[in-house]
């Protein structure tokens, strides 16, 4: 074990687009390398799975040699090597988990399969210091809208709702392509609302009638991206503009409203005074923003890492792979498989 009983963790994370190395020592971030394959991507509108596998394969050993160069390591230093075993796209996944026991088992290191979404959870503790227990988290990307209590972020994550449709981050892409703005639709959106008005009043699926007690903590955002792209065609059919920056601006608060509205809810109901909000989507200003108004409000503490660690990143991966470390949770030894449909409820394999 490394000096003062720290463990020193690598962390591949290839579940998308992004191939992430980071590196942790206890609870402190060393580096955090990334090689993004996005812009390979846009020209198709969205991610492609094959084309995503081979620029994993591509960036892997150059990422992992360069995070160990910029942390000022040596592979030899690390006392454990962690990778993200699902959920994700399954081609990219076994790129990471093949990296992975090649390195731990060249190494002598222990390996630790870990889930994705833990890891999205377990990536504050390098910000902010150790997770409240239990913590209540909301994780809003590309593939996930998720309500999750969370006792021990290294073996106790309970769902408590999700996504029944399109995940925020799914609705910001596709909102985006109807409004002619690249991919990915996140950081576009975003930026364009900002400088427009919330002037329409577009749906909050899942938050009126009797849909409410059946899925208090679910989500759905199908709708919302139906309810903007008829808008949007009503209006060019008709000949008027399209008030770019405010049908985004309009599109965004929704979003952010009723993912906020939710979340606080939980927290209430729950009896969980802190809530933590991860996932790529939680770098969108507004919804961290609105989040701070309504927590404040509540009398909740918020969490929200800085916005280059909310999304896919190794950091987030080594964090939970060195919870588990110090924890004592045991390894996951080379058996294990990339499981792109892996449970939340399954932290590590």
């Amino acid at each position: 074990m490394s000096t003062a009983d720290q463990p020193l963790v690598l962390g591949i994370e290839t579940s998308c687009d992004e191939t992430g190395v980071g590196i942790v020592r206890g609870e402190r971030l060393l580096v955090d390398a990334i090689a993004s394959s996005v812009e390979e991507h846009a020209r198709f509108g969205g991610v492609v799975p094959e084309v995503a596998s081979r620029a994993h394969l591509e960036a892997m050993v150059p990422t992992i040699e360069r995070a160990c160069r910029v942390a000022g390591i040596r592979p030899s230093d690390l006392d454990a090597v962690a990778v993200t075993s699902g959920p994700g796209l399954a081609g990219a996944l076994m790129v990471g988990v093949a990296a992975a026991k090649a390195l731990a088992l060249s190494l002598g290191r222990p390996l630790y399969g870990v889930n994705h979404l833990g890891a999205h959870v377990a990536v504050d503790i390098v910000e902010h210091g150790p997770l409240p227990e239990p913590t209540l988290a909301l994780l809003v990307s590309g593939g996930h809208s998720s309500l999750l209590l969370v006792p021990d972020v290294t073996a106790d994550v309970q769902p408590l709702g999700s996504t029944i449709d399109d995940a925020a981050g799914e609705a910001f892409d596709k909102v985006a392509r109807v409004l002619g703005l690249p991919f990915p639709g996140g950081p576009h959106i975003d930026r364009v609302a900002a400088d427009g008005h919330v002037t329409i009043d577009f749906p909050r699926g899942l938050t009126t009638g009797r849909e409410v007690e059946r899925h208090r903590y679910d989500f759905s955002f199908s709708g919302l991206k139906t309810a903007v792209a008829r808008w949007v065609a009503a209006r060019e059919a008709s000949g008027e503009p399209v008030a770019v920056a405010d049908v985004a601006a309009s599109f965004q608060e929704a979003v952010t409203d009723v993912l906020t509205r939710k979340a606080v809810d939980a927290c209430r109901r729950e009896g969980v005074p802190h809530l933590q909000i991860g996932g790529g989507v939680a770098a969108n200003s507004r919804l961290r923003a609105m989040a701070a108004q309504r927590c404040e409000a509540a009398g909740i503490g918020l969490r929200v890492p800085r916005p280059g660690l909310c999304t896919d990143n190794g950091a987030m991966v080594a964090a939970l792979g060195a919870q588990m470390v110090l924890r004592g949770r045991p390894a996951s030894g080379l058996a294990f498989t990339a499981d792109s449909s892996q449970p939340v409820t399954e932290v590590s394999v």
